[in-house]
């Protein structure tokens, strides 16, 4: 299922021709391919470690480099290398198998949602953009500020079909030798690029507190070296305050650099708070708060800035939230004509749940003519019977039509 997007080496090192140049030494009697992604390396390994049921369950997680062969890359969400979070577990069971498929696409749920502040749809794939070889596979899908969707995690139940590629085998309590249940599951860093365009704007980052490396940073302002002195310690004070009640706070003294030119360069940074504190602030007990993401300026004094500092902070979090969701909620509809259906994909976009037949055929002739996919069957939607947005037959319930990246 992955052929077409692998890259193959064919030839073996290069060697210096008699021209001066360089040659392939010659043609491998076997391609190799350069994975991309792991299940064939894994399911190798774990035909040598499984023998028994005492052995199961397996669960690794790793961080690999992977390889796909790209021909038009996009930053951060199509490279041809890039780093991928993949899991690979064996259990002795199908019901193990599906339990830890559906745990952990709820942990990616979580992830996404409480910490990156991107609302997700948690769905199942059609069986056409299933993980080659997969049962199952469930996915979470965000939508972009462009309208169109990001596929930000995956979770497949492979059944045995690897296990069986692979020969992977154990002896059950019973004495009974049979192929193990596996599953895979993985978050790749185009994670980062689903960050940037749920969040960020022209200004550049916007960072959700919860996952930003620096809370706050405090900008000291001063005009001669007395205020400078003066305002960079209360800004080391209040950095030493503030840092075991939210984290990393960065204390900018910096003396070549005004005063404005710090704030846009924070804000390109996507610190998510800034704290401004010039010797009227310090001579008021009090800093300028400003928050990143809608640029809230207020003063706040010293004796409450910690309670401050963290209030603002879960707004912000939640402000972002929120903001994502309800401009997803505003760009979901439902469509239940051919023609409306391809007037929203000729101008800006929607998340569009829609009856569709189940017919893959018909699934590949919709993209080809939108260019919009099913992103998912979504486990909570309208099971209401109706008729397929495209050919007319019946079909069982909505789901999810977006165009993607």
């Amino acid at each position: 299922g992955f052929a077409k997007e692998c890259a193959v080496v064919t030839h073996h090192r290069l060697e210096p021709d008699p021209d001066g140049g360089l040659r392939p030494a010659g043609p491998l009697e076997e391609p190799l391919i350069v994975r991309p992604t792991s299940e064939t390396i894994i399911g190798a390994t774990y035909a040598k470690w499984v023998q028994s049921h005492r052995d199961l369950p397996i669960l690794i997680n790793q961080w690999a480099n992977v390889v796909r062969w790209e021909m038009r890359t996009r930053m951060f969400l199509r490279t041809a290398e890039f780093v991928s979070q993949e899991a690979h577990t064996v259990h002795a069971t199908s019901a193990e198998a599906v339990e830890e498929t559906e745990r952990l696409i709820d942990v990616y749920a979580d992830f996404a949602e409480n910490w990156m502040a991107m609302p997700v749809i948690i769905g199942s794939k059609t069986p056409a953009e299933r993980f080659p070889g997969a049962v199952e596979t469930l996915s979470i899908e965000a939508m972009m500020q462009d309208r169109k969707a990001l596929q930000a995690g995956t979770s497949h139940d492979l059944g045995q079909n690897f296990a069986k590629a692979f020969d992977v085998k154990f002896q059950d309590a019973n004495g009974k030798v049979e192929h193990v249940w596996a599953t895979s599951w993985g978050m790749s860093t185009r994670i980062m690029g689903a960050l940037i365009m749920t969040h960020s704007d022209d200004d550049g980052l916007v960072l959700p507190p919860r996952i930003a490396g620096t809370k706050a940073v405090i900008v000291p302002i001063w005009k001669n070296d007395e205020e400078q002195a003066q305002v960079c310690e209360a800004a080391d004070k209040l950095a030493a305050e503030l840092r075991p009640e939210i984290g990393p706070v960065h204390v900018d003294k910096r003396d070549k650099m005004r005063p404005g030119w710090k704030y846009a360069e924070w804000e390109r940074k996507g610190v998510p708070l800034r704290l401004e504190l010039g010797p009227r602030d310090l001579a008021g007990s009090q800093v300028m708060m400003a928050a990143r993401h809608d640029r809230n300026k207020q003063p706040v004094g010293f004796q409450v800035l910690v309670q401050e500092v963290k209030a603002e902070l879960d707004r912000i979090q939640q402000d972002l939230y929120d903001r994502a969701l309800k401009r997803r909620e505003e760009a979901t509809v439902n469509i239940d004509s051919w023609d409306e259906f391809t007037k929203t994909y000729e101008g800006e976009g929607a998340f569009a749940m829609c009856h569709w037949c189940g017919d893959g055929d018909c699934e590949q002739t919709i993209q080809d003519k939108t260019k919009a996919t099913i992103r998912n069957i979504p486990l909570e939607r309208d099971e209401t019977p109706g008729t397929c947005v495209h050919c007319g037959k019946p079909s069982i319930g909505r789901v999810l039509f977006a165009q993607g990246y």
